[in-house]
């Protein structure tokens, strides 16, 4: 049961509880204190030695019994063993958090770095002492453990837990090799997802006379000025390039070490360990993938070439994909322009989300400023259910950013009311982890829609969605196949930039459409995706969260009474309920091949709607 922390970041408790930017307003700054006062604390130092003595006597207690445990109540039961691990569970998902969240506040930061590192290190020890409990629990004949659970309701409320460890068993190993697997870690994937961080963080982009970090960089793509996109796109291509041979190693050992894993575990296809983490069946990602890719001319390919004439150009430059239409407003939205409008829409759905979403602001939850050395993009972290979530963004007044905003409180208030389900059955699979925070931005987007009448910011707001929304589905299923592609060619050998920058290509031309032109530099630009490297084949999540809400929307707009009820139900569920589950009280099935073709027509009924208004204007 390893720590790994997914990128988030945090400030020390001492930082002040506000950066101020005068065009932006205050922004927040999380408050890490929360969960502990400092790294030297006496109650960080005391909690860690506290899980380290705890999971000896655990592992002394149960290690041997469980066969024995299955068969009974009381303290001497599996029910009592399951509450203790969820005991251990919480306080070190609650120990991880306080270091990661730290060291994404500045992974530039060598004392940051040191103190996640040595956190890292010793929670990988103490996890190995925790290490036998689900590999000897699935080596109980199922028959015994579900007649305990019959007749002992304390283990009954673990049922989905157990049932969904059960998944992993054709692809256990035996627990001398899984405490190899668990240890080595540190020194092998860790080890290299902490330098792509750490050489990301530190790398700046030259545009003009400025040295900008990424965030910075990346948010010139988004300017009125075709020539300062430029610049910018020029000046990631060549630090890119500059340091590619880091991201070639990194990328090249991390695809081989997950090949010699899912080796040992039997997986037979290169995603199968992520379908299986997210609990989704092959062939439904599969039906979705190939749905995007069918849908690419109707979608990315003809939203472009519109866009092209929009702009006055017969192709754009790869780097004018994000550029604001001359109608969308170039004004900076300060923080608390941001926070009214999320809030606002969706307290319009429910109350209960913007009072939830509120105490992020409220109680410093937080954290907004971009600044050298923090992670960059944005994510919620939901520590652990006995503390809080944070989020963590770079906000810059962008319309993007406030879209942003409403997808990651999305994932806030998911978090908050899934944690009622306890440490071992909160955690989403990300495939659904997603419904969340891509409905959160609908609402958001069509709160602003509604209130707009003007015809050209009309089409300003409907342009910048569907951008989103290719973004979200498009985008991500090409970074699927990339990967794929990446994955299958690294059976072969070690690969080169070159070859690395050809299959990157190859994706993007396919999704993007005869309306882009790619020109040299761009085959660099796989190099800074972060999913590539923390979580393999992540991506597709994205998409599935995306075509998922535009069906799920389409029920709510639909729906008399309850929606709102059984959008709730299906949040605190977490992890307790297979998707087709979840998913029938609205009618909807994700194995049903023609449920893609109904999200994917929310995004192709946005383009007609453009359409019409351009014929109009």
């Amino acid at each position: 049961m390893p720590r790994d922390f997914e990128p988030v970041r945090t400030l020390s408790a001492a930082t002040p509880s506000a950066a101020v930017q005068p065009e932006l307003g205050d922004l927040p700054l999380w408050n890490l204190s929360h969960l502990y006062p400092s790294q030297t604390s006496e109650a960080f130092r005391g909690d860690l030695e506290k899980a380290a003595s705890d999971a000896v006597a655990f592992e002394a207690k149960w290690k041997g019994k469980l066969t024995q445990a299955a068969s009974l109540t009381g303290d001497r039961g599996l029910a009592a063993a399951l509450r203790e691990l969820e005991a251990l569970e919480d306080l070190l998902g609650r120990i991880a958090s306080y270091a990661g969240l730290t060291y994404y506040s500045d992974m530039t930061n060598a004392e940051n770095g040191k103190f996640f590192g040595d956190v890292q290190a010793r929670l990988t020890d103490i996890s190995a002492h925790l290490l036998f409990f689900s590999l000897e629990l699935n080596r109980i004949d199922d028959a015994i453990v579900d007649a305990g659970m019959q007749s002992d309701p304390a283990l009954a409320h673990y049922r989905p837990w157990i049932v969904d460890l059960r998944k992993d068993k054709p692809f256990q190993l035996e627990d001398r090799i899984e405490q190899l697997f668990l240890e080595k870690s540190m020194t092998g994937a860790a080890a290299f997802n902490r330098l792509f961080d750490e050489t990301l963080a530190s790398l700046r982009f030259r545009v003009g006379e400025q040295e900008l970090p990424l965030e910075a960089t990346l948010n010139m793509l988004q300017d009125a000025d075709p020539a300062l996109r430029e610049q910018a796109a020029k000046a990631l291509s060549q630090t890119f390039k500059d340091n590619i041979r880091i991201f070639v190693l990194v990328t090249n050992t991390l695809a081989k070490d997950k090949e010699i894993s899912d080796r040992w575990r039997g997986f037979e296809d290169i995603a199968d360990s992520r379908h299986l983490a997210n609990r989704v069946e092959r062939d439904v990602v599969d039906a979705l993938a190939a749905a995007v890719r069918e849908a690419y001319p109707r979608l990315s390919h003809r939203y472009y070439a519109m866009k092209a004439k929009w702009l006055g150009m017969e192709q754009m430059n790869y780097w004018d994909r994000n550029a604001p239409l001359k109608e969308t407003p170039d004004r900076l939205i300060p923080w608390n322009e941001a926070k009214d409008t999320v809030l606002s829409a969706y307290g319009a759905f429910a109350p209960e989300m913007a009072e939830i979403a509120g105490r992020f602001f409220d109680e410093q939850w937080i954290d907004a400023p971009a600044r050298p050395g923090k992670a960059p993009g944005a994510f919620a972290h939901p520590t652990v259910p006995s503390a809080h979530p944070y989020v963590l963004l770079n906000y810059l007044g962008k319309p993007r950013d406030v879209m942003t905003l409403a997808h990651e409180l999305g994932h806030g208030v998911h978090q908050v009311l899934a944690g009622a389900q306890g440490p071992l059955m909160c955690q989403t699979p990300l495939t659904l982890a997603e419904t969340a925070s891509v409905f959160g931005e609908m609402l958001t987007f069509r709160t602003l829609l509604d209130r707009t009448a003007d015809s050209k910011e009309r089409k300003a707001m409907l342009a910048q969605k569907v951008e989103d929304m290719i973004n979200t589905v498009v985008r991500q299923i090409a970074f699927y196949e990339f990967e794929r592609k990446v994955h299958t060619a690294r059976k072969e050998g070690e690969l080169t930039a070159e070859k690395i920058g050809e299959l990157w290509l190859s994706v993007q031309q396919d999704s993007l459409g005869p309306a882009i032109r790619i020109s040299e530099g761009y085959e660099s630009w796989w190099a800074y995706i972060p999913h590539f490297i923390h979580s393999p084949f992540y991506v597709y999540a994205y998409a599935f969260g995306d075509c998922l809400v535009n069906s799920l929307y389409a029920v709510y707009q639909n729906a008399e009474e309850g929606f709102q009820q059984k959008y709730f139900e299906l949040l605190k569920a977490g992890g307790t309920k297979h998707h087709s589950e979840l998913l029938a009280p609205f009618g909807l099935d994700a194995t049903d091949p023609s449920f893609w073709a109904k999200g994917l027509s929310m995004i192709e009924g946005l383009i007609d709607e453009l359409e019409a208004l351009d014929k109009t204007s």
